[in-house]
């Protein structure tokens, strides 16, 4: 490796880091996180069910937090139920080829989306279409609706309940943050629903 790679390592590691010592330091997104975890917690005493969407990598972080949910976190317990949009590849395509791409989402959140149900849209950018529309359909059928994504909110935030806005410019280091919130929100519900015996 040559050196200027080196230090591009080094600066992108620190800067992560930085970005994490920001959203450790920042009330309001940690209050978000309270809030997913809470709206999440109603749901799920109540039958209900989180729905999660994103694209590229933040489809990938909705499978993975919808896994944690399903399988499990930090330790052994009985599933909570937690769907990705993300994963029927018939029915995107489907939905894509007879609705356009914008409504992948919209069209499940309206299939399977039930009052009190709680959906989490995780766009990096805050303006993806089909995040955007699945959030209005989750809104109108009373889903409790909930954004992440970048420093600024872009369209998403209008949208929802609450949104957590990433401390960070670059897309890969927002993804991080989104990561690691989400893992807090399923450990949150975890506790709730299934104490640990220890501390």
């Amino acid at each position: 490796m040559h050196e200027t790679e080196r230090r591009y390592a080094r600066d992108y590691l620190a800067e992560s880091v930085r970005a994490t010592e920001d959203l450790a330091a920042d009330t309001a997104a940690q209050e978000v996180i309270f809030r997913v975890a809470e709206a999440t917690c109603r749901s799920l005493r109540a039958g209900g069910k989180l729905l999660l969407a994103g694209n590229g990598g933040s489809a990938a972080d909705a499978q993975h937090i919808a896994t944690e949910f399903v399988s499990r976190l930090m330790y052994d317990r009985a599933p909570l139920a937690a769907i990705a949009l993300t994963t029927d590849t018939s029915a995107l395509t489907a939905i894509g080829n007879d609705y356009g791409f914008d409504q992948v989402f919209a069209r499940q959140v309206r299939a399977i989306g039930r009052p009190g149900d709680v959906f989490l849209g995780i766009t990096t950018s805050g303006r993806s279409p089909n995040i955007l529309l699945a959030a209005e359909a989750a809104r109108e059928m009373g889903l409790h609706v909930f954004g992440f994504t970048g420093r600024n909110g872009g369209a998403l935030a209008e949208r929802c309940d609450a949104t957590l806005l990433a401390p960070a410019g670059q897309t890969a280091v927002v993804q991080q943050l989104h990561i690691t919130a989400a893992h807090v929100v399923c450990a949150l519900v975890e506790r709730h629903f299934f104490p640990p015996s220890a501390p």
